[in-house]
């Protein structure tokens, strides 16, 4: 049977003695010009690349963990047909490790003045914008010998957020704030509650609420009842400087301080209260101020999507300042940083007077369950000493904990999943007590 097309030349490729094979097209004019012709024909009528046009458009942001899809639409303006394999290339962390080859390489065919699309889809591993790096094609001939190959620059962003993992947690939440906001009968009184309406007494209420002039007008004791204040102001601040780079698992402890401060946002939002961010270390790495209750969660998380841990110590009387220059007015400081005792003995501490008295102060810390977890270990000589170690840091802990807690701050320390349904708690709690 005869051989044509491609598997005739490649037949006749293959026949060539050995030792005269020359790579280059002198080579091939040498040992056989009619391979060589075929070879050229195969090369023109490759479509060229350079007149291509590529447009972009698709997904431009996502959540950590979940995919985007970025569309790629290749134009093809010559008159010869193109058959082509296309690599789009983006940075490493735009995809899982070992899946980039199959998500970024695509085969297409596009006829002579019309034009295809494929789309490459991301699925990042880290939070930031990823930018596209460049499209690479390689034109093929009718017989597939040769090829043409070029590059095109398309410009593309997407942007990866925080995951917010913890907002499985805001439905309960909510449920404990509409107690509070007088939707239920549990209401509350404290130095930060207002009046709400009457209603009979019932046993066990507080006596202190009987309200005796509206008890005289009719028939039943009547007693007051409390809603918590609304349109308080909420800073939370983001410490990024060196102890937020430690990891805790697989992430950061800086991601753990951003999921439960997200938590809290989202919840404190609902409560009819205002929420400010500020993220800093020796300057200011992200600041988000006066956005409405509707806006406000993707406005910090858009913030929160490029702040990095700087490996430098945190300034605290820089943060101070900066923090009562955003808070001009009595609000609740949510300050997400480290228990390390160093940094909280020589940097905190001698400035916290300065936010405790204008301000009600709460510290957020993220735990390392495996110390916990080594606290407890024994069985040989190795666990004995890791158990000594860890019991040592928990001490050193809590007694910076209960350094801060003498002058009068609330103090969250929990591991990176129960942080933010503690902070949240710790939240309600002081609005429950009118503390805010």
């Amino acid at each position: 049977m005869a051989l044509t097309g491609r598997a005739a030349l490649l037949a006749a490729l293959g026949s060539l003695p050995v030792g005269i094979w020359d790579p280059g097209w002198s080579g091939i004019l040498a040992v056989n010009a009619p391979l060589a012709v075929a070879c050229a024909c195969d090369y023109a009528l490759a479509a060229p690349v350079r007149n291509l046009v590529l447009t972009r458009s698709g997904d431009t942001s996502v959540r950590l963990g979940e995919s985007a899809d970025v569309t790629l639409t290749v134009a093809n303006p010559s008159r010869r047909p193109l058959r082509a394999r296309l690599r789009d290339a983006w940075p490493p962390s735009s995809w899982q490790q070992g899946t980039e080859t199959a998500a970024s390489r695509h085969r297409l065919t596009v006829p002579p003045g019309e034009r295809r699309r494929v789309t490459t889809r991301l699925r990042p591993t880290r939070r930031g914008d990823r930018q596209a790096d460049r499209v690479t094609i390689r034109s093929y001939g009718p017989l597939g010998l040769f090829a043409r190959q070029g590059t095109h620059k398309v410009p593309w962003t997407v942007r990866v957020l925080p995951p917010f993992t913890s907002r499985k947690h805001l439905p309960s939440k909510l449920a404990r704030l509409r107690e509070l906001d007088g939707r239920t009968s549990v209401l509350m009184r404290g130095e930060g509650t207002e009046f709400d309406s009457l209603r009979e007494y019932v046993p066990g209420d507080d006596t202190r609420s009987i309200d005796w002039r509206a008890t005289a007008r009719q028939s039943a004791v009547a007693v007051r009842t409390w809603r918590p204040e609304r349109d308080r102001h909420i800073l939370l601040v983001l410490d990024t400087g060196r102890t937020s780079a430690g990891r805790v698992g697989d992430a950061p402890r800086l991601d753990a301080s951003m999921d439960a401060a997200l938590l809290l946002a989202a919840l404190a939002s609902r409560a009819g209260d205002r929420v400010d961010l500020l993220a800093y270390d020796r300057r200011v790495r992200a600041l988000v101020q006066g956005r409405s209750a509707g806006d406000v969660l993707p406005s910090l998380v858009d913030a929160m999507a490029t702040l990095e841990p700087e490996l430098v110590e945190t300034d605290a009387r820089g943060l101070t300042a900066t923090a009562l220059r955003t808070a001009p007015r009595r609000s609740l400081i949510v300050l997400l940083t480290s228990l390390d005792a160093a940094p909280v003995e020589e940097g905190l501490l001698p400035v916290l007077p300065q936010l405790t008295e204008r301000h009600t102060v709460l510290v957020a810390s993220v735990a390392d369950p495996l110390v916990a977890r080594m606290a407890g270990a024994r069985g040989n000589v190795d666990a004995v000493y890791e158990a000594a170690a860890a019991a040592q840091a928990q001490t050193e802990r809590h007694h910076t904990a209960e350094q801060l807690r003498r002058h009068g701050v609330t103090v969250v320390d929990a591991t990176p999943d129960d942080l933010a349904p503690t902070l949240a708690d710790a939240y309600l709690a002081l609005k429950t007590a009118g503390k805010l």
